[in-house]
């Protein structure tokens, strides 16, 4: 399963006031692993930068000039999310101003975006999880123990990277992923530690059969399925 964790930064709050993306930053998730692969880039959005939004993310008018315009990165930001399910926190923010780019570009087929991907918000999750808590970023970063020291602006690709990590950890994914690499290495060093003792004390190995081997397999699946419910 491809996913892509999205983000974007704005002009300011609105796309009815006139208000342009002026970065996006997209991770991509495959199979629930981290891939290394990302689609980054600042754009230039022809109007200033409100003065609010400027302190949340730090981005400048005179630090976007000679970036490019949202016409010139549009092919290449749909071929990296068409198809994937968008994971993005508060999407309805995210979604309304890139369905507003694409409307600017009137490019019918993406002014829904649902039409070209499924969409799924990791703050409404969040809110369903955690009642009556407070569900930003930073505040589930702390919750599920997820490093995010070095944020100290909002940045789209700085926080798309950190919510692909607590999406992960929020949905159940790292903890398998890191049950997988413990098993394997204890099963590694018990292999290890079987080996030292039939050298050393010369004892015959007896393979068992084809039918005693799929019974043995069976019951340590039943086991297993029973220890981690």
């Amino acid at each position: 399963m491809r996913q892509v964790v999205l983000d974007t930064e704005t002009t300011g709050l609105s796309p009815a006031q006139g208000h342009r993306i002026i970065e996006i930053g997209c991770v991509e998730v495959i199979n629930r692993r981290l891939t290394g692969k990302v689609f980054h880039t600042y754009i230039q959005p022809d109007r200033a930068v409100d003065p609010g939004a400027m302190k949340v993310h730090g981005i400048t008018d005179s630090f976007l000039e000679g970036k490019p315009r949202f016409h010139e990165i549009a092919n290449e930001f749909k071929t990296f999310i068409q198809g994937a399910e968008l994971i993005i926190h508060n999407a309805p923010f995210d979604v309304g101003f890139i369905e507003h780019e694409f409307t600017l570009l009137k490019e019918k087929a993406w002014q829904t975006l649902t039409n070209q991907c499924s969409v799924f918000d990791t703050l409404a999750f969040a809110r369903q999880k955690h009642p009556g808590q407070r569900n930003n970023l930073d505040a589930l970063c702390k919750r599920y123990n997820v490093d995010n020291q070095h944020r100290d602006k909002h940045g789209a690709l700085l926080d798309a990277d950190i919510l692909a990590n607590l999406y992960l950890v929020m949905t159940g994914g790292q903890n398998a992923l890191v049950l997988e690499d413990a098993v394997s290495e204890q099963a590694a060093s018990v292999q290890q530690v079987e080996a030292r003792v039939i050298k050393q004390w010369n004892i015959p190995v007896i393979e068992p059969t084809e039918d005693e081997l799929n019974a043995h397999l069976s019951f340590m699946s039943k086991v297993l399925k029973q220890d981690a419910f």
